[in-house]
Order: structure tokens, then sequence, then C-alpha cells
């Protein structure tokens, strides 16, 4: 009996909190005046970051099944169109298209904190989106505007560095998705002299970094990982400093989540460093490869993408790799293991590395971080075996790491021979092939 008063309380709790936020949601949409729909949207907002993820799933339905487009007004205007495609006709169309949930947003948008509230409204439906495919429409709304909104000429891009407040940096730490932040130390030691972290922000988010890269400047192309980010290192005299070395990029926003912003990032950031340090010719990166383990495990399949002779070479050489580890792969998991690993089984795993890499790139299920760097007009330039032998580095890919060449002369060029199906790469890397 008592849970059943409360499962009611609950649903009429549930059903007050959704009715607040669809009259809230249609006041704003309707007012007039300026000041009385900023005073509504900032109510708005409140009731929105009040609300758990079954109030907020009940409003993402009301948006959804409400606050859509008319489909007889749309039909109607298409048909005006087809047959008269003038300018009138054309921008009827668009106006019955659009749905009126994108001006609600936009009107949310505009009072003071807006932007932040989207973000998290759509942090919210992306994780129900698995279970509420009904939902995608409205997903596709918000990531239309966010796009726009957070479109990189709109954003800023700023030095972090030990200077910065001790809020900003503590983001840092909490946000690194490539290599944790083992605290202070070394956060500061990855803010010396010869480090950079870069970062973009949004003019209505003042002081939250939206996307951050760190760069190490080094005398030549690092091979492991383990060195760059060593809290106990000596700083590099700037008179050695030859390559510039993105070592991480981590996003801070998961509203954002598919909307570009990491390959503005790099290419904004090489330009800064050029001009700030025109000896500067190389710009690299030191990549981890988090599908390697996975595909290998899978059974080093490239749908089909691969000529006969380099199918060929690829069956050999996971044969090789099979026989050097007793038939198990998990045994490369160990760091022992993979130090150990006879030099046919190591060149086995340089070779299987190089065609997921070269050849399974340009697929929608290669390698997300291959597909980040050469989607962005980088070159896939060498192979460094032991260059992570962190727990996370053996999981992922054996300990495999990959660097990729940005030259700044030729990123469009690669980024559309990504496009047609073709990754560039460097001869080390035809060798492998």
């Amino acid at each position: 009996m008592l849970d059943e008063i409360r499962q009611a309380a609950a649903r009429q709790r549930r059903a007050r909190t959704l009715r607040a936020l669809t009259l809230g949601s249609r006041r704003l949409l309707t007012g007039g005046g300026e000041m009385n729909g900023m005073a509504t949207a900032q109510a708005l907002i409140g009731r929105l970051d009040a609300a758990d993820a079954d109030d907020l799933g009940a409003f993402f339905d009301v948006l959804a099944r409400e606050l859509g487009p008319d489909p007889r007004r749309v039909l109607q205007c298409a048909q005006a169109y087809a047959e008269r495609p003038q300018a009138a006709e054309q921008i009827a169309l668009m106006q019955a298209v659009e749905p009126p949930r994108q001006e609600l947003l936009r009107r949310l948008n505009r009072a003071p904190g807006g932007t932040a509230a989207i973000l998290r409204l759509r942090r919210a439906l992306l994780r129900m989106l698995p279970q509420r495919p009904e939902l995608q429409a409205l997903e596709a709304d918000l990531l239309h505007l966010l796009t726009s909104w957070f479109n990189p000429g709109f954003l800023q891009l700023r030095r972090v560095d030990w200077n910065a407040p001790a809020q900003l940096l503590e983001k840092l730490i909490q946000h690194e998705a490539v290599h944790a932040i083992d605290g202070w130390d070394d956060l500061r030691r990855r803010l010396q002299p010869d480090r950079r972290c870069f970062a973009f922000f949004h003019p209505q988010l003042p002081d939250e970094p939206l996307i951050f890269v760190e760069v190490a400047l080094l005398p030549e192309m690092p091979a492991a990982i383990a060195p760059l980010i060593d809290k106990a290192s000596t700083p590099q005299p700037p008179s050695s400093f030859k390559v510039a070395a993105f070592y991480s990029i981590s996003n801070c926003q998961p509203g954002l989540r598919g909307v570009s912003l990491g390959e503005f990032l790099i290419r904004r950031v090489a330009e800064e460093l050029q001009r700030e340090m025109p000896r500067l010719r190389t710009f690299c990166t030191l990549s981890p490869i988090p599908g390697l383990a996975r595909w290998l495990r899978a059974g080093s399949i490239c749908g089909g993408r691969l000529s006969r002779p380099r199918a060929q070479r690829l069956a050999e050489a996971r044969q090789a790799l099979l026989e050097a580890c007793d038939g198990d792969l998990d045994h490369l998991v160990s760091a022992d293991a993979l130090r150990q690993l006879p030099a046919p089984g190591a060149q086995a795993l340089q070779r299987l590395a190089a065609i997921y890499l070269a050849q399974c790139s340009t697929a929608t299920d290669g390698d997300p971080v291959a597909r980040f760097h050469l989607d962005n007009g980088a070159r896939l330039e060498r192979l460094n075996p032991l260059g992570d032998l962190s727990a996370k580095g053996r999981r992922q890919s054996f300990g495999m790491m990959v660097n990729y060449l940005y030259d700044l002369q030729k990123v469009e060029a690669h980024h559309e021979n990504f496009v047609h199906g073709h990754v560039a790469h460097s001869r080390h890397i035809a060798a492998w092939l």
C-alpha cells in the first residue's frame, strides 16, 4: 500500500514537472517582449536543471511529438515549390520544414546560462538515444544548431599555462582522456616551457574549455609516450626545439559530441607555434591505436579492401604473430611478453598495424584516432613498437603507437585523398605493406 502511494505521488510530481516544462516552452515560443522572454527562458532553464532523467525523457517526447514540423504544411509548401520553384516558394518551404523546437532552443540560448543548459540537454539526450531511436530528429536539430553556434570561427584559442586559474587547471586534470594526469606535479610538468597546452573557448562559456591539446617541443620525433609524460623529467632548452609533437587531445564537453573542433584546433595550434618559433619545421603526433588489438582478435579482416597479395601477407603475418605468442593474443597484454617477442613476431605485429592503419582507416569502422588525423590531412608516418607500455596501451594496441605527420602545405591534398579512400603514408609505412 505504501509503495503504491509513493508511486502515485511520483507520477503526480512528474506530471506537474512536465506540465511546467511544457507551459514554459510554449510561453517562450509565443512571448512577445524581449525582457519577458528573457525571464521566461531563465525560469525554464531552472526547471530543466532541476529535472531528473525521467522528467527530461518525458520533455524530449513533447519536443519530438508536439514541436516538430507540420507534415501537411510541409507537403503543401513542397507541392507549391515543385510547381513554381521561385524564391518565395522556396522560403516558405524552408520555414515549414524547420521545426518550432529549433526556435525554442534559439530563444533559450539567448538567456544567461542558456548555452550551457542546451549542452546539458544534449548530453542527457545522447545518453537516452540508444534506447530511444524515435528521438533522432530532435538530436539532429540539436546537432545542427550546435554546429552553427560552435563554428571554429566563433571560438577563441588560448594557451593554458601554470598561471591559469586553479579551476581551469582542475578541468584539464578531470578531462584528460588519453594519458591521465597524475595530480598537480604531473600537470605542472606538462605546462613547463618545453610543453604547451592550448584550448578552444566559446564566448558564452569563457571559463569552460571545450577541447584542449597537449604539445611537446622536442629535438626529434618521439617514439614512446613515457618520456613525454614523465613528471620527473628535465625540461629541454629552447635551442633544442625542432619538433612539435601533439600527444594528447581531449574533449571537455560531452554535449558537443559530433561537433568538429579537434581538427581545427590542431591546425590553429600548429600555425600559432610556427609564428612563435619559426625554427619549428616538423609537426607530428604520438598517437595511440585504440582499435588495433580488437581488430586483431576479430581476425584481421579489412572487409575485402585488400588486394590478393596484400591479403596473403596479412594472413601470413597474423599466423606468425600467433605462433610467436603460442596461439593466444592475450599474451601480448603483458609488457614482459612484448619486450621478449621474437623478431618474426615483432615484425608481424608491425606489418599488421601498418595494414590496419593504411588499408582499413578509410572505412567507417576503422581506427577512430587514425580516421581523425588522416581525415584532418595528416600523413601516416611511423610505427613505434613498445611505444605505450601502460596497462591501457597494452590492452588496446599491444603497446604499439604511431606518428602522424602534419605537413601544413599538404594537409588539404591529404584530406582530399582520404575522402576518396586513399591514405597518405611514408616510405617507412610502405615498406611494411
